[in-house]
């Protein structure tokens, strides 16, 4: 890590609570915020974590109460069986974490928040977003089945590929770092990530040293591999709270898959960001925030 790259320190949460699902895994769920303001439930992309999402959700704590967890085998948590390593059991994660909040922090109207593989995740409930009042998803990967292209299988199959491929460690968190400078799709993040990303999905290694990744590569090209066959299962007819999705921008390449132009759905408030990329909330996290309070105040969630 260059000696001018920042640092950006996550803060400790308000509070901590472990989270136990029907198959032993466990979740912890953070507290952070103002827990007077509006509450709002965060997750992450496929691979990340969600305290790597800090330069969008720092944004928000002074005025709003933020629950944020990281997916099963991510982050905090500790990694479980790969075989329990899919969507299903991710939707089950979601809905359980939802009832948690609501009966250990009482219940208010909740907005969620979630990027990616946690936006498809929400999409797949069969609550169908009932637990909301509403929801703001950042590019999750959602096609119309009529409408899904054979590039995005293509994509898919060489993006689970490159995840087969990709560096599982590292001698120190710097060496990470490092190396992410000279990754493309990190060119147009803001400063202090590629060090957080560093720190937030590498941990130490207990049996060889060093750090390795903390969603092992191989859950990580599972979810993937995956996906494609669940992206067209959500029914966007069925939605039961009001739900904004902000894409990447589709003229721009794509790193990871691509992103599809939802603006054709009617249920659906559909926007895009110029010059993102899948990244986006880590990109520009300012404008990511303005969207959300945009859209709560439009729906009288939070004061405009």
């Amino acid at each position: 890590m260059t000696t001018s790259e920042k640092v950006l320190e996550i803060p400790e949460p308000l509070s901590v609570h472990e989270v136990h699902m029907e198959d032993g895994s466990v979740i912890f769920l953070r507290r952070h915020g103002n827990p007077a303001g509006p509450r709002l439930v965060l997750c992450h992309g496929s691979g990340l974590a969600i305290d790597l999402y800090y330069p969008f959700w720092s944004l928000l704590i002074q005025d709003f109460e933020l629950f944020v967890f990281d997916l099963r085998n991510h982050g905090w948590n500790p990694v479980g069986l790969r075989r329990r390593h899919n969507l299903p059991a991710f939707v089950d994660d979601h809905d359980r974490i939802l009832e948690v909040i609501d009966s250990k922090y009482g219940e208010k109207p909740k907005t969620g928040v979630f990027h990616s593989i946690s936006a498809l995740t929400s999409l797949l409930s069969p609550t169908h977003g009932g637990e909301f009042a509403a929801r703001i998803l950042f590019d999750p990967p959602v096609c119309i089945p009529n409408d899904y292209p054979e590039d995005y299988d293509v994509a898919t199959r060489r993006y689970t590929e490159m995840i087969l491929r990709r560096t599982e460690r590292f001698n120190s968190i710097e060496e990470c770092a490092d190396f992410l400078r000279y990754m493309p799709a990190f060119n147009r993040v803001v400063p202090g990530v590629r060090e957080l990303f560093a720190r937030t999905t590498l941990r130490e290694s207990t049996s060889e040293g060093g750090f390795e990744l903390r969603c092992p590569r191989e859950y990580e090209a599972q979810i993937v591999n995956h996906a494609r066959a669940f992206t067209v299962l959500v029914d966007l007819k069925s939605l039961r709270c009001p739900t904004k999705v902000i894409g990447a921008d589709p003229v721009q390449p794509y790193s990871f898959l691509p992103t599809f132009d939802l603006s054709h759905i009617s249920t659906i408030d559909y926007d895009f960001l110029p010059d993102a990329t899948h990244f986006l909330q880590i990109e520009q996290p300012e404008e990511c925030v303005k969207a959300v309070r945009e859209f709560m105040a439009y729906h009288n969630l939070v004061n405009s």
